[in-house]
């Protein structure tokens, strides 16, 4: 994107044509994978969870946030496009993409914290692991995160600024270096290390364990696993940048204007997550995959028995 903005102290320009030329690429591959692969990882984890599936309580949630910045995907193509979508929109949809990193992230290490008690503790903490638990847990992470995620926009002042989220200062300001230090902590670090420690005392616990159930574990180790390398692969980049920003930009034109590109670009690889966890979900949970086996089943008889019945007529 070609932008020029200017604060009170200093106007500083930083031309980068990835936006112009990645975004609707980019997007538009990501939104065709992610909006029927959410919806169907959506759909398959509700009907585990009415079964009294927990770990699929958070996988709704996790589901439904992912959806919500898929759906924000063509507003960015259209505005990448150099068309104006309106200052209000604009605000809505940068909310909703901030807000999808931290409650994704919270979900996540739901996630990996209930497989961890399930397969290392399994004979305790079974309240924990309990639907009516699970979603009184993913409720508090939702307001807790929408909390956090107002008073660092409050302390920021995008709440105030007509467009400052779509259009924010080059250079960073020393407001907006601590708030992505805080982001880089509390929304990265802290929720890699959870996933990190889960995974590796379920795979310990996997080793010591000879019981027959040891295959079914495995796959749930090989779950957390890609779940933890697709959240690396996909925020890490974002979130270096992020740092480096927080570090070297604020009051640097210099560093504004090297970075510009490297963070747009990184922006957008941060959709893998949101298109990919679907998908690993789908084609490693037992569970998941008979559910998916058992609705094609019923999509097919339902289709036989639509075809049968108008050749009858």
């Amino acid at each position: 994107m070609d932008s020029t903005i200017t604060n009170n102290t200093n106007s500083c320009t930083a031309n980068s044509s990835v936006q112009r030329y990645m975004y609707p690429t980019a997007y538009s591959l990501f939104f065709s994978v992610g909006f029927p692969a959410n919806c169907l990882s959506l759909y398959v984890a509700w009907m585990l969870m009415k079964k009294g599936n927990s770990m699929a309580v958070y996988l709704v949630s996790l589901c439904i946030s992912d959806l919500l910045y898929t759906v924000t995907l063509p507003i960015w193509i259209v505005q990448a496009m150099g068309q104006h979508i309106g200052d209000e929109l604009c605000n809505l949809m940068a909310v909703i993409m901030y807000n999808s990193f931290f409650v994704g992230s919270g979900l996540l290490c739901c996630i990996c914290a209930d497989r961890y008690l399930a397969v290392v503790y399994p004979l305790h903490f079974n309240w924990i692991r309990e639907v009516r638990t699970a979603v009184l847990v993913s409720i508090a992470v939702w307001a807790l995160e929408i909390a956090l995620h107002i008073v660092l926009l409050h302390h920021m002042g995008a709440l105030q600024a007509s467009r400052y989220l779509c259009d924010q200062q080059i250079p960073m300001t020393q407001e907006d270096a601590a708030v992505a230090l805080t982001r880089f902590a509390l929304s990265f670090l802290v929720p890699t290390f959870i996933m990190t420690f889960c995974y590796r005392n379920i795979m310990r616990s996997i080793k010591c364990n000879t019981s027959i159930q040891v295959e079914e574990r495995r796959k749930v180790g090989w779950l957390l696993l890609l779940l933890l390398l697709t959240y690396i692969v996909s925020f890490m980049p974002y979130q270096l940048v992020m740092l480096l920003r927080a570090i070297l930009e604020p009051g640097s034109c210099v560093w504004a204007t090297r970075l510009k590109s490297a963070f747009m670009v990184t922006v957008a690889t941060t959709t893998l997550n949101s298109t990919l966890d679907p998908i690993i979900y789908c084609l490693i949970n037992e569970s998941a995959k008979t559910e998916i086996k058992q609705t094609a089943q019923n999509v097919r008889w339902l289709f036989m028995r639509g075809k049968h019945s108008d050749s009858s007529v």
